[in-house]
Order: structure tokens, then sequence, then C-alpha cells
């Protein structure tokens, strides 16, 4: 149970609380950590159930319920797929990446950014193609 003590009027909680912030610090890494789940424990030939990142997911204290994570996999989704695209310019790629991150919250956009422009990838000139 979480210790409660009044200091300059305001309340501090020890015990649970520390707890609860570690968990909501972690929550905001779900991202990173959901990418690393599926980099580590599937392949071309090996899949993983969303039962099963939830409950990888417990194991780096985050809590994700299946709506959210299928949420998320979307929007990670949605950005490779612009990232790679050769048709969009790099101007219009950053553009819809910044679309797409809005429909997340800030923490997971920031994460949702790391731009993945290869080098040399050929990507077209034609803004009048989008």
């Amino acid at each position: 149970m979480a210790d409660i003590r009044k200091e300059n009027g305001s309340e501090i909680r020890s015990g649970s609380s520390q707890k609860e912030g570690k968990a909501r610090s972690n929550q905001k890494l779900k991202i990173m950590y959901l990418m690393k789940i599926l980099m580590e424990k599937t392949d071309e030939t090996h899949s993983i159930t969303l039962g099963e990142i939830v409950e990888e997911l417990k194991r780096y204290d985050v809590t994700a319920e299946r709506k959210s994570l299928y949420s998320d996999i979307e929007l990670k989704l949605l950005v490779d797929s612009v990232q790679s695209a050769k048709f969009i310019t790099e101007k219009k790629s950053r553009e819809l990446i910044h679309k797409i991150e809005s429909c997340a919250s800030e923490y997971e956009g920031k994460q949702l950014q790391r731009q993945v422009f290869v080098s040399g990838r050929v990507k077209t000139m034609n803004e009048r193609i989008y």
C-alpha cells in the first residue's frame, strides 16, 4: 500500500506510486518494445499472436489492449510503406508521415518519426504524381 504524506501542502506518495511512475514511463516506450518483440520473436516463418505480444509487453511493465496494438502496428506499417514508396517524393513522404503521426499520441508520434530514407533509394522528383 502507498504511503502518503503532506509536504508544503502537496501530497507525496511512495511505494506503489513509484511503481506507477515506472509503468507510465514504460507506456511511452510501448512502440519501441513492440518493435523489439517483433524483431526478436518473428521472422518470415514464425509469427506471434496479439495475446503473446501482450504477454511479452507485460515483461516490460507495459499494459496493452488488443485494439491499441492493432492501431500501433497499423500506424507503423503505414509509415514504413510511405517511406519505402518510390513514387512518393521525399517532401511528400515527410508530409504524409507527419499526418500519420497526428493519429498517435505525442510520444508514439515521435517514435514513428524514425526516418529511414535509404541512401541512394530512388524517389521520384515529380511532385505532380501525388
